[in-house]
């Protein structure tokens, strides 16, 4: 071997062995960046990335639910399950299964996608479908949905009574198929 080829191969060895310290030194300053980037990530986020995809929500009050993820929004999600459809309050999703290890940040959402969950409602009443309002606290109220307000919705019971059901205490609305 000539001077030169050991010269560059001590070269080389130095540079490898810079290139692992510098590694080394930056390894934590990654994982700490990976870290505070993903505290930005959002539950919506991770749903709107599952859309389409099946999954299994845990939703306080009502226990789970199943079916094919059909959209999201900033506040609600649609699963379309077996026979029946459901309008579930992110606010009451305590698990998820299923979920794509990815996120759709919510300034990649369209438009319509941050809709808030009155609208969602708002939907279910002009189609004056019977269904069931499900609470936080597990309390039923089958119905049809009236007006909806700002941070409520009106729901019709059998004998035209109507009660006020807080967007705060609402779980989720099923559909009767």
């Amino acid at each position: 071997m000539t001077w030169e080829d050991e010269l560059f191969a001590v070269l080389d060895d130095l540079e490898q062995q810079a290139d692992a310290l510098y590694a080394t030194e930056r390894a934590p300053e990654l994982a700490d960046r990976s870290r505070a980037e993903y505290q930005q990530v959002t539950l919506a986020g991770r749903l709107m990335a599952t859309v389409g995809e099946p999954v299994q929500l845990g939703v306080r009050g009502v226990g789970p639910v199943s079916g094919d993820l059909a959209r999201v929004g900033a506040q609600w999600c649609l699963v379309d399950g077996t026979g029946q459809d459901w309008i579930v309050a992110l606010a009451a999703i305590a698990t998820v299964t299923g979920a794509s290890r990815r996120a759709v940040p919510e300034m990649a959402w369209s438009p319509v996608t941050r809709l808030g969950l009155g609208s969602a409602l708002r939907r279910l009443a002009e189609a004056g479908e019977r269904c069931v309002v499900h609470l936080v606290d597990g309390t039923l109220h089958d119905g049809k949905l009236g007006r909806v307000g700002q941070d409520f919705v009106e729901l019709v019971t059998a004998g035209d009574r109507t009660v006020l059901v807080s967007f705060a205490a609402l779980a989720a609305v099923q559909s009767r198929d």
